[in-house]
């Protein structure tokens, strides 16, 4: 089987992505890394760390460490560390773009990035509500997003909402799409045979029977015995207090939160330094690291590369079995 070919994008020039692209090319890894981005930014935070790094063609092979291959997007300029330039909103969304066709047309067989300033790209005037939804718009598709780090998998039914608004958010066809986007990757993308998901209630103590809430009864409980039936293990919808225990965790894959700071805290608290943040339903794994631009470590040295180096890792082993499944249905 050949080596995955991974498209890197390093996302906002001003902050600690480019340099930890920097440190992940000094590594050897299991698939072929290129990179889609600015080579001046790279060179700047390759001298500011202190480490070698030549840029080739991405059509380069042998590549050993210290070289990375480049397929150039040149930024209107090279911000100082830590100021975003707003002009540079275009390049940096057309990099990702680029990466994202690259996957559609079987140039790469996943993408990983690092991270963008939305507010950067916004003062741009590119309306842009972050690089999960940029790439589900350019795909076409509907998409979910989970995190994971080496113990626990918790997906998001919403994402970046206002906790007043999650309420009306939580609806049956939207439960239902998440869910089987969910069963479907565990499935096809990590092999799982049976995945068994923990699905969370929204309100305390899983609306206590409707004392606290309604919608358990109402939306997710209905909807949990409809859907095994088909065949997908659920557990649920449980209390988010208890649902994280390591006992009521034995033999779970993943957990489904209704909200974001209802099941990322628990993550993060877990393993943030190896989390990655994933995006199920593309057409091609996309991994991404799970933290921010990290505005004040720009060009420091200072920042841990072990969010990204896990994103390459588990970008790698997703795209290994997305390429075994279709040589086998080839076969």
């Amino acid at each position: 089987m050949p080596r995955p070919r991974l498209a890197l994008v390093p996302g906002e020039p001003a902050g600690v992505g480019p340099e930890l692209c920097v440190r992940a090319a000094c590594r050897q890894w299991d698939a072929d890394l290129v990179a889609i981005g600015d080579a001046a930014t790279l060179r700047r935070a390759a001298a500011a760390i202190d480490l070698p790094l030549v840029l080739v063609d991405a059509e380069a092979t042998d590549v050993p460490p210290g070289t990375l291959r480049l397929i150039e997007f040149p930024h209107a300029r090279l911000p100082e560390f830590g100021e975003p330039a707003p002009d540079n909103a275009r390049s940096i969304v057309d990099g990702l773009l680029h990466a994202a066709a690259g996957c559609r047309q079987g140039r790469f067989d996943g993408m990983v990035t690092g991270p963008v300033h939305k507010a950067a790209i916004n003062a741009g005037g590119i309306a842009y509500s972050g690089t999960t939804e940029l790439l589900a718009e350019d795909a076409g598709c509907d998409v979910v997003m989970m995190l994971a780090n080496p113990t626990l998998r918790v997906a998001l039914a919403t994402t970046h909402l206002p906790l007043r608004a999650v309420p009306d958010a939580i609806t049956t066809p939207l439960l239902e799409r998440v869910l089987q986007i969910l069963d479907h990757a565990l499935r096809e993308d990590f092999g799982i045979t049976a995945p068994a998901i923990a699905v969370l209630g929204l309100n305390p103590h899983a609306g206590e029977n409707g004392h606290l809430g309604h919608e358990e009864d109402a939306i997710i409980a209905p909807l949990l015995s409809r859907l095994r039936g088909t065949g997908m293990t659920l557990d649920g919808p449980l209390p988010a207090d208890t649902a994280f225990l390591p006992a009521r965790l034995a033999g779970i894959d993943a957990v489904l939160a209704m909200y974001h700071d209802q099941g990322l805290p628990v993550l993060k608290y877990s393993g943030f330094e190896s989390a990655v943040n994933l995006t199920l339903g593309l057409p091609y794994p996309r991994v991404a690291v799970d933290h921010g631009t990290a505005l004040d470590l720009a060009g420091s040295g200072r920042a841990d590369p072990s969010s990204l180096f896990a994103a390459i890792a588990q970008c790698t082993a997703l795209a290994r079995q997305r390429m075994r499944r279709s040589q086998g249905m080839a076969q």
